[in-house]
């Protein structure tokens, strides 16, 4: 059926939607068969696409086979290639072909399921698919929609973009239960009042917790204070418990953390049992951040270590991180979501129905800050189904790197080797540990110059480090040897450098 005559409805006809599908899915297959064999990084100077397209859009239609040889010629050089073997920078992004194909089919059933009529499905497997992961990961059962008898639970899960909404999510339901608590305890308040209580609300995480938590409170103005961590770059309960009585003493009203199990600089785990024990005392919301690192909790060894969540309100990650699901899927579980929906649920005639209206159903548009969302449990289901439990497993324990925890490397140079290499005696001289920031520095940069594998860096006690986050499909024996190989080579090169040696 077409429009203007020779414009098909939908863009393509159904015999050419059939022939390009199989075409694109083809290119797709190639370019995942090849990824390890290209350079990870893009070479693109900024602005780049601007002189290659056209200023306005095209009047008339253009074949879809132009559109491709564009997309293959123009766009294509300025992907940076997440996917590859190769690619250690960040935290890992998996994709797969099943996250891809659920991708596809949620494209198929677009629409905006806001509310659980808009499309049943949606909201159903989502709720179920989150209990699925909960129960993998161990997580307990207050966090779960369905008790073990199958009756409905206090709660549940909900899939956000990413932690960064998530924290907001839950910053937002740990002030709107203060908030109700002050009203309940001041019934005489005034609106003045109220004000000045909200702007005394303080929300704690250490000084290594991901930026959203301070992003968070910039959304919901309320004051956010980064503890300093200890030694091993975790928030410790002597830590948490000083700065909350320094703030309390100024008159200022604690009332969130966020613990982290994995930072994003060193997958540094927070010191959870001596957190929840301040979060009680302190009656403050315990929010757990394991955006990265709590995908390895399907493998029940890493349990241990995460011990003292059990008493959290929330708890967050990420299975487009390490848990082969494509972006964007952010779980957030909490045990009493009625702050999180009384917090943003906001009614219009346009919103009414009959399933709503019975209490019977959940609409998703009261669990986050967007009203709209995507079908985004299908490539989580797709994932969960294709692999299984056994396969994301088997992924977890193939990637995970001993003697440390998770997947992640932190690599510098070794000091000893710089001092020999200036001939001094004393490895703590102001010299050395000159060169050895700089020729640090300069090992980062020489590998990604060379663009054969693609890291990126921390700050480790003032010093530039090199970040390795192990954790793609396709990385294997032959890519970890191309990194080994790369930062050997380069270890011998930088600390001689006379750049470097000089300055």
């Amino acid at each position: 059926m077409t429009v203007e005559g020779d414009i098909p409805r939908l863009g393509l006809t159904s015999e050419e939607f059939r022939q390009k599908g199989k075409e694109i899915i083809d290119f797709i297959a190639d370019y995942y068969d090849n990824l390890n064999q290209v350079q990870p990084l893009s070479q693109v100077k900024p602005n780049f696409l601007y002189d290659l397209l056209p200023k306005e859009a095209p009047e008339e239609p253009e074949s879809f086979d132009q559109v491709m040889a564009d997309f293959n010629s123009k766009i294509m050089p300025g992907i940076t290639h997440w996917q590859s073997g190769n690619f250690y920078g960040y935290y890992p992004a998996n994709s797969t072909y099943p996250g891809i194909l659920g991708e596809m089919l949620s494209a198929m059933a677009t629409g905006v399921g806001f509310s659980w009529i808009n499309m049943p499905s949606l909201t159903e497997l989502e709720t179920i698919t989150l209990d699925w992961v909960g129960k993998l990961l161990g997580l307990e059962q207050g966090f779960l929609s369905f008790k073990p008898d199958g009756t409905a639970g206090e709660g549940g899960g909900v899939i956000q973009g990413t932690a960064s909404e998530a924290i907001i999510v839950a910053m937002l339901a740990a002030r709107n239960k203060k908030v109700q608590e002050y009203i309940e305890e001041h019934p005489n308040h005034t609106e003045e009042d109220l004000v000045l209580f909200k702007s005394k609300l303080v929300a704690y995480g250490s000084d290594q917790t991901h930026s959203s938590g301070e992003k968070a409170s910039i959304v919901i103005e309320c004051n956010f204070k980064g503890v300093k961590t200890d030694g091993s770059k975790r928030l410790t309960k002597e830590s948490l418990s000083k700065a909350i009585e320094e703030d309390k003493a100024k008159g200022l009203i604690p009332f969130f953390v966020v613990a982290t199990f994995g930072t994003t600089a060193t997958a540094a785990i927070d010191d959870f049992p001596g957190i929840a024990e301040v979060a009680e005392k302190e009656e403050l919301w315990y929010h757990v951040d394991g955006a990265y690192a709590a995908a390895a909790l399907v493998c029940p060894e890493f349990r241990p270590v995460i011990d003292g969540y059990q008493t959290a309100d929330s708890f967050n990650f990420n299975p487009h991180k390490w848990l082969l699901t494509n972006f964007d899927v952010s779980a957030l579980y909490v045990k009493k979501p009625s702050y999180i929906t009384s917090a943003l649920t906001i009614h219009r005639d346009y919103y009414r129905n009959k399933a709503t209206s019975s209490g019977l159903v959940r609409d998703y548009k009261d669990w986050q800050i967007p009203l709209g969302r995507r079908f985004r449990a299908l490539k989580l289901w797709m994932v969960l189904r294709t692999f299984g439990a056994r396969g994301l497993r088997n992924h977890i324990r193939r990637t995970v790197v001993c003697p440390v925890d998770f997947s992640l490397l932190i690599v510098q140079i070794n000091k000893q080797t710089i001092a020999d290499k200036l001939g001094a005696t004393d490895i703590d001289s102001e010299h050395v540990h000159s060169v050895f920031v700089k020729a640090n520095a300069a090992l980062h940069a020489r590998i990604l110059e060379q663009n054969t594998v693609f890291i990126t860096t921390c700050d480790l006690d003032g010093v530039t480090s090199i970040h390795i986050a192990i954790g793609a499909p396709l990385s294997d024996e032959d890519t970890m040897n191309v990194l080994l190989d790369t930062l050997v080579s380069n270890l011998e090169l930088v600390p001689a450098d006379p750049k470097v040696m000089s300055a």
